[in-house]
Order: structure tokens, then sequence, then C-alpha cells
């Protein structure tokens, strides 16, 4: 008889690299609402279309402020779609995302790659 549920666990925990400029990356634990391969789709679907929405917006010679504002503006949404909490002595709210978004570069790309990547292990798992 199998060990495991079919139904998921709504939450899971994964380490995320963090990265620190002038220092090594660090590694920070976050907990992500779990989502199933259809709502996972719908999810990416979601920030393709507003992606291409605000690129369009932009115009055809956007200046860097508007461009760093736009990205800020769609990763914190991306923070806030995945994760559930984090291991931070801050706490987990849309003022601190906002803030971690600004002040960490590429962390957000490095939280959506952690959360890729639980799912790519639980498929090489099976």
């Amino acid at each position: 008889m199998a060990k495991i549920k079919i139904a998921q666990n709504p939450t899971f925990k994964a380490g995320v690299l963090i990265p620190i400029v002038g220092n090594a990356p660090e590694k920070v634990e976050f907990t992500f609402k779990y989502r199933d391969r259809a709502e996972l789709a719908a999810l990416f679907d979601d920030w393709s279309e507003k992606r291409d929405k605000a690129r369009a917006a932009l115009g055809d010679k956007p200046t860097w402020s508007k461009i760093v504002a736009t990205d800020t503006e769609q990763q914190a949404q991306q923070i806030k779609d995945l994760v559930v909490g984090w291991g931070f002595d801050d706490e987990f709210n849309e003022d601190n995302i906002v803030a971690f978004v600004k002040s960490c570069q590429g962390a957000a790309e490095a939280v959506v790659k952690a959360h890729e990547s639980a799912y790519s292990q639980a498929r090489l798992g099976n």
C-alpha cells in the first residue's frame, strides 16, 4: 500500500538562495502555496498576459525608472501569488514584499525558480 496521499498539502516549504549584493547568497526558508497543474497553468497565463500588457503600456522608449517600477510591481505580485510566509525577521506583508523586491536584486526570480524547482523535484520522484 502506498504511503502517500493523492491530495497534496496546501503549502510546502523550500529554501531559497537570496542574492545579497557584495556577499554570497543567503538561504531563507519560504512557505509556498500548493497549486495543481491546471491552477499553475492559469497563474502562468495570467502572469504572461499582465507582462505583455505592461510592456505595451511602456511604449517605444520607456525610461529605466518606468521599467523598474513595472518590474517591481510584477515581481511583488508573483511573490504574493506564490508565497504565504518567509523566514525573514520582517513580517510577511505587502509593504515588506515590495521592500524585498526593491532591495534584493534577483530575489523575485530566485523565489520563482525555487517554487518551480520544488515541482520539478516532485516530478523527478514519480
